[in-house]
């Protein structure tokens, strides 16, 4: 039986390496994969990209995709063995559940790569609806400076001072965040 899967973490994590290796090794054994990022993240271009320079085309969603009929169709042309996304927490609640379909009824494998919670510690909504009905879910762990797990994602400014407030999405990497464990997080927050 296929199922959701939900792999989540921090930044700088590895998700997206994750996700790159799990799809090199379907299709090192003659298995068809589709990937998805999300169109929001204008660093990506269409493709996967990790950190440690691993990278593959993807097709983009935005918060109007109908990813079940999408990947249907797909399926039609060239049976899938699986479907990865890649910028889960982006996700709108109805694409989470047409990827919960896809396992469910079409009988294809979803993994699904993301954020848990944004700079505020607050969920984002597909990490809230994956968080809730992916059936499986696996935290990947990063690492804080001061060697704990790094659960929290801080925005930071230019001049690296932590931002408190602002919309829950801005684009960035390590120029925009840094991965902290919670203590760490709180103290920056409240400093």
């Amino acid at each position: 039986m296929a199922k959701l899967y939900f792999y989540y973490a921090s930044m700088n994590a590895g998700k997206s390496s994750h996700l790159l290796q799990a799809d090199f090794n379907y299709r090192e054994r003659g298995m068809a994969t589709m990937l998805w990022t999300a169109a929001l993240d204008s660093r990506s271009d269409g493709q996967v990209k990790s950190r440690i320079g691993l990278e593959s085309e993807a097709h983009k969603f935005a918060p109007d995709t109908d990813l079940w009929a999408a990947i249907s169709a797909a399926h039609k042309v060239q049976p899938l063995d699986c479907v990865m996304v890649d910028e889960a927490q982006f996700l709108t609640s109805d694409q989470v559940w047409q990827l919960a379909r896809l396992a469910d009824e079409g009988g294809i494998p979803v993994l699904c790569y993301g954020l848990r919670t944004d700079f505020q510690g607050e969920l984002f909504p597909g990490s809230a609806v994956l968080l809730g009905i992916a059936d499986a879910l696996v935290e990947l762990k990063a690492v804080c400076h001061c060697g704990r797990k790094a659960t929290m994602n801080l925005r930071v400014d230019d001049s690296g001072a932590a931002v408190r407030q602002g919309q829950q999405t801005e684009i960035g990497g390590n120029d925009r965040y840094v991965a902290l464990c919670r203590k760490h997080f709180s103290e920056a927050l409240s400093g």
